[in-house]
């Protein structure tokens, strides 16, 4: 009876766990234009509007069709999620520099500004190559916020 009721516990404690994880993901902006309403549905007033397509969020809640988001700068809200997608994109949150190649012994590209987004194209340990603007190169992912995985 004991270990049935282990195994019962250690199951549901694993379920638990999973389920927390899957609720804290992130996704990207679809649009340039995107509402974030008080409420989980189209009745909540707008509480403020995103203009960043590709803007990286955390998922924290989900109701229906809507996800309760929270960004960067620890605003929250509720998004319909035909406004959302899959994508790899991170804000730096420390002024860093961008490389050529994945090491800091490669040649310096420019320096980008913390705040500054940036589109994940592919990772290699704690690197990965971004674009932002006009500049494709490497850069270190430590102290950002966002998804790389």
């Amino acid at each position: 009876m004991k270990i049935i009721f282990c195994i019962l516990f250690f199951v549901l404690s694993f379920t638990n766990i999973l389920s927390a994880n899957e609720k804290n993901y992130y996704l990207i902006l679809k649009n340039n234009e995107v509402n974030v309403r008080y409420g989980p549905g189209f009745d909540y007033p707008v509480k403020y509007v995103y203009k960043k397509k590709n803007l990286p969020i955390k998922v924290i809640d989900k109701k229906e069709n809507f996800r309760k988001i929270i960004d960067f700068k620890k605003n929250s809200g509720w998004i319909h999620s035909s406004q959302l997608k899959k994508g790899k994109s991170f804000i730096l949150l420390e002024d860093k520099v961008l490389f050529k190649n994945p090491t800091k012994y490669s040649k310096p590209l420019i320096k980008i500004a913390k705040g500054r987004l940036l589109l994940t194209k592919k990772c290699k340990k704690k690197w990965c190559k971004v674009k932002t603007e006009n500049y494709f190169g490497w850069i270190k992912t430590d102290n950002i916020w966002g998804n790389v995985k």
